[in-house]
C-alpha cells in the first residue's frame, strides 16, 4: 500500500528480457535508505518486488499482466520514473491510499498552462471512467491527484508549480501513455451496493 506522494524521481539503468522474464534496473536513493529483499516499490504506480539492491541501484522483474496493463514496457534507459516506498503505520497520509495495482492506461490529450500550474486532459476508457469523480482522487503514474472534471472517456486535473519538478507528469507531452488506479474505496462502494441490490 502507498500515499502516491512520490518520494523521489529515478532513473531506468536497464530495462528488457533478462533470463525468462523481463527486468527494470532502477538508479535512485532515497527509496534505497532502508531496502531490503523482496520489499515493495511503486515504480510508475505500479507495486514491485525488489529482487536485487545495492546503494545506487534496484532491480525488479515484470510478469506479463504488468507489461500488457502498464507503461512498463515502454520505458527505456536513460527515462526518469516515479518512486515511492510501502506505507508504514507512522507514516503520514497526504494522499489516499494506493494499491500499486494499476487499472489501465490513458492519454495525455492536452497539457497547457494555468497560471503557475499545468491544466491536463487524460483520455482513457469508459471501464476506468465508471470509477472516476469530479474531486475524487486518482493514481496518475503513482501520484495522487484531485480530479477536476470528467467526461465519458477523459478527465482533467491540475498539477501545481511545487509538484511539477518532482513527479514525472510534470514532463508528459500529448500522446504519452501513463498508468492510471482509481480509488479502491469507489470499487468496495459498488460491489456493497450491487450486494444489497441484489437481496
Amino acid at each position: 500500500m502507498f500515499t502516491g506522494l512520490v518520494e523521489e524521481m529515478g532513473t531506468v539503468r536497464r530495462a528488457g528480457p533478462e533470463g525468462d522474464g523481463y527486468i527494470l534496473d532502477i538508479a535512485a536513493d532515497t527509496v534505497l535508505e532502508d531496502v531490503r529483499f523482496g520489499d515493495s516499490i511503486s515504480v510508475e504506480g505500479v507495486c514491485l518486488s525488489v529482487t536485487e539492491f545495492d546503494r545506487t541501484r534496484f532491480k525488479v522483474g515484470l510478469a506479463p499482466e504488468t507489461l500488457n496493463r502498464t507503461t512498463l514496457g515502454d520505458l527505456k534507459e536513460g527515462d526518469r520514473v516515479n518512486l515511492e516506498r510501502s506505507l508504514l503505520p507512522t507514516t503520514r497520509l497526504g494522499g489516499h491510499y494506493v494499491q500499486g495495482h494499476v487499472d489501465g492506461t490513458g492519454w495525455i490529450r492536452e497539457v497547457r498552462p494555468d497560471g503557475d500550474a499545468l491544466w491536463v486532459i487524460i483520455d482513457t476508457s469508459p471501464e476506468i471512467m465508471h470509477y472516476i469523480v469530479r474531486k475524487g482522487y486518482i493514481s496518475v503514474d503513482g501520484t495522487s491527484l484531485t480530479v477536476v472534471e470528467t467526461g465519458t472517456d477523459w478527465f482533467s486535473l491540475t498539477l501545481i508549480s511545487h509538484t511539477q519538478p518532482l513527479v514525472t507528469l510534470g514532463t508528459k507531452k500529448p500522446g504519452d501513455r501513463v498508468n492510471l488506479e482509481t480509488d479502491i474505496m469507489a470499487k468496495y462502494a459498488e460491489k456493497a451496493l450491487a450486494g444489497r441490490i441484489a437481496e
